[in-house]
């Protein structure tokens, strides 16, 4: 029969669905198995109300073979077949799918329940990455007639009548042959076939089955193995989703878990989702026990295996997680999403948006209920995902503070553990405004800040900030349940009386020159000095003023770039008025002032010392303490 031409006309049409469409070859083997699964769905739909249709459900199947020497891999199913008017319109034209037909129908009142996976058309030919020829033999159910269309690509097409003996269709691809840049040859290999079915067409319903070989001992040897052909089932055709609740046992989400995600230990926690309305979609979702070694580098992919249908679509579809909770693995299957041409990517639409924000809320909800009632459990999660949540209140200007906030933890002055801010909120004081918190690299350096002993003593409790983020996200919260963040490190602390504060307003006031002096001695590093009654046994401490905090500025020096553009705190020295050094310094500001210029230095390399700052010039700290130790 001679050869027809497509009916689009267009050589650079086949060539661009061939080499643009679809970003990786191996997904040929998807587009054709959901094809056959379409076939197989139509049959099964027209046998409900065709008795005449004798095909029982089980006997439904796709079967895959592999032919090595001839480089044939062969599809083939028992579905509806086409005749040959079908084989003309649905292989002769590109982009017309019989499948988006046969959904819309006006005779098929049930049209919403078709659940049909392939409706653009193009799937069939993205075949022609890794073959060169294609041979498609099929026949209609009920017709005594069957047809092979055959082509090697945009010069057209043949169909001629041959002989097949049930209906369904055969797919026969003669893979190309390998070249240097690729190995087309992999797609011969039972390996390669069964990995591609397990990972993109796992959850088709009907069985896709392969003869394989298999290694067995020999019945009555003990070390002497043969080779077994066995037909093996690829697919395990219902996804543990699609399963009801207390049908799974933890042992099956388990297993489930680490073999999908390639994780060495069980979740965390598992959360099941089934959401109807404006998007319907069913959700698995895990929160893995640890951090992937890699979570916290540019090389992690976020996102969840997104299925259309039971159709793997991406595999990491990454707008349906935000990044403060892009630890949890997991996936989405929805019959109703738009689908671009290839079904490798979503359209942006609100049906994805919905789904992302269902996912997001139920997310937040159960790790809610975990911080609740599995406390224990919960500091397991926040140990190794708790810095993700604080950069998600941190980014984006707060904009998504108000689902983060009571899930966040710090650990506290308050019995040395972690405490959420509702429970700190819960055990202030009845009169008292602030959430006071300071910063550094542990608890235990943090704890013997002057400040904070000072603040403990009058009966305040202290969060302790260890991470470079936790500032930042506190800032950026400005306040929770209407009482402020207070750094107690910074010079605005209030926890003295109104007859104190005037008694130390009229102090400095008096002190006005020396601590000029003093500033002066020390250098331009410092913004100002003052008296201060809020220490208890200490001589002195550094605290600052405006938004940035001491180490605020240690994280941000940190970043690469010009130390000239740093971002620095303004330093104040405190003294302890009630310290015996304040009235050593008023005696030399009198009687020695080169003296005092000695003390000064040393009692604010001190202080920076306290604070976990670094002295920028030890040897002379060194030399003046040593000075003043042989007076």
């Amino acid at each position: 029969m001679a050869k027809k031409q497509f009916k689009t006309e267009s050589k650079k049409l086949l060539d661009m669905m061939v080499n643009s469409i679809y970003t990786h070859k191996e997904i040929f083997l998807r587009e054709l198995i959901s094809n056959a699964s379409d076939a197989i769905d139509k049959l099964y739909f027209r046998s409900l109300t065709d008795d005449s249709i004798k095909t029982k459900r089980e006997d439904y199947e796709i079967r895959i073979s592999v032919d090595k020497d001839a480089r044939v891999l062969t599809l083939s199913d028992n579905g509806c077949g086409m005749t040959k008017e079908e084989l003309e319109n649905n292989l002769g034209t590109i982009a017309k799918s019989g499948s988006f037909d046969f959904k819309n129908d006006p005779s098929n009142k049930d049209k919403e329940q078709i659940d049909i996976i392939g409706q653009f058309g193009v799937g069939f030919y993205s075949a022609f990455m890794v073959s060169d020829k294609i041979t498609v033999e099929s026949r209609a159910y009920g017709s005594d007639e069957a047809y092979r269309w055959e082509s090697t690509g945009a010069d057209g097409y043949t169909i001629d009548a041959c002989e097949k003996e049930s209906a369904g269709t055969v797919i026969k691809l003669h893979i190309k042959e390998d070249t240097d840049d690729e190995k087309y040859s992999e797609y011969l290999e039972d390996y390669r076939i069964q990995a591609l079915v397990k990972k993109y067409s796992d959850y088709i319903r009907y069985p896709i089955r392969m003869l394989t070989e298999h290694e067995h001992l020999k019945e009555g040897s003990k070390d002497e193995y043969e080779t077994v052909t066995e037909d093996e089932t690829l697919n395990s055709m219902v996804p543990i989703w699609k399963k009801k609740s207390s049908d799974v046992t933890d042992e099956e989400y388990n297993n489930f878990y680490q073999e999908k995600f390639y994780d060495w230990e069980a979740p965390l926690k598992v959360i099941r989702q089934k959401t109807e309305g404006v998007s319907n979609f069913e959700s698995l979702l895990f929160i893995p026990s640890h951090a992937p070694f890699n979570y916290y580098s540019r090389d992690y992919e976020k996102g969840l295996q997104l299925y259309s249908s039971g159709v793997m679509i991406m595999e990491h579809c990454k707008d349906l997680l935000p990044d403060y909770f892009s630890f949890v693995r997991g996936i989405v299957d929805s019959s109703d999403l738009s689908l671009n041409i290839s079904r490798e990517m979503l359209q942006h639409d609100r049906q994805l948006k919905s789904i992302a924000k269902a996912v997001e809320k139920k997310i937040a909800s159960e790790l809610g209920k975990m911080l609740e009632n599995e406390r224990e459990k919960y500091e397991q999660f926040y140990k190794e995902f708790g810095t993700q949540l604080k950069w998600g209140i941190y980014n984006d200007y707060g904009m998504h503070k108000d689902v983060l906030q009571d899930l966040i933890m710090f650990k506290s002055s308050y019995e040395g553990k972690y405490v959420t801010l509702k429970e700190y909120v819960s055990r202030m004081k009845e009169d008292s405004k602030k959430i006071y918190f300071a910063s550094g690299e542990s608890v235990e350096k943090i704890s013997l800040l002057p400040q904070v002993e000072s603040v403990i003593a009058h009966g305040y409790e202290v969060l302790y900030l260890t991470e470079d983020v936790d500032e930042f996200a506190l800032q950026m919260l400005r306040t929770y349940s209407e009482k402020e963040f207070s750094n107690v490190c910074k010079d605005d602390l209030d926890i003295s009386t109104d007859e104190e504060k005037e008694s130390l307003k009229q102090e400095n006031e008096k002190a006005k020159d020396m601590f000029e002096f003093i500033k002066d001695s020390i250098g331009e590093n410092l913004n100002s000095v003052r008296f201060t009654n809020t220490l208890q046994n200490h001589a002195a401490c550094l605290s600052s003023e405006g938004a940035v905090s001491a180490n605020m500025e240690k994280v941000l020096s940190k970043n690469p770039g010009n130390d000239s553009d740093r971002i620095k705190a303004e330093l104040v020295l405190e003294i302890n008025l009630n310290h015996p050094i304040a009235a050593k310094l008023k005696e030399l500001f009198e009687s020695d002032k080169d003296k005092l210029k000695n003390y000064s230095k040393v009692l604010y390399a001190q202080a920076r010392l306290v604070s976990g700052l670094s002295i920028e010039n030890p040897s002379e700290v060194s030399d003046l303490v040593c000075g003043l130790m042989l007076q």
